[in-house]
């Protein structure tokens, strides 16, 4: 299954946008500096209080569809 790592940097506010559907996605760059664009429906695993703030793993199908985040380290 592929993956790869992000930084992911969001505050509440921003949060609460793609959570109530204003924004689809989310885009992000990898550690190694690619462009990644994910679903914003993910970040309801990882949101905390003051939003999301970190180093995630985001895994996809061999298709190229998300499957799964994970954080791996607080930024």
């Amino acid at each position: 299954m592929p993956s790869i790592d992000v930084v992911i940097e969001l505050s509440y506010e921003a949060c609460l946008a793609h959570y109530e559907g204003r924004v689809a996605n989310v885009q992000t760059r990898s550690l190694d500096g690619r462009r990644v664009v994910f679903p914003a429906e993910a970040l309801r695993r990882v949101v905390a209080g003051d939003g999301v703030h970190g180093f995630f793993r985001l895994t996809f199908t061999e298709d190229g569809r998300f499957r799964s985040i994970q954080r791996i380290g607080l930024r």
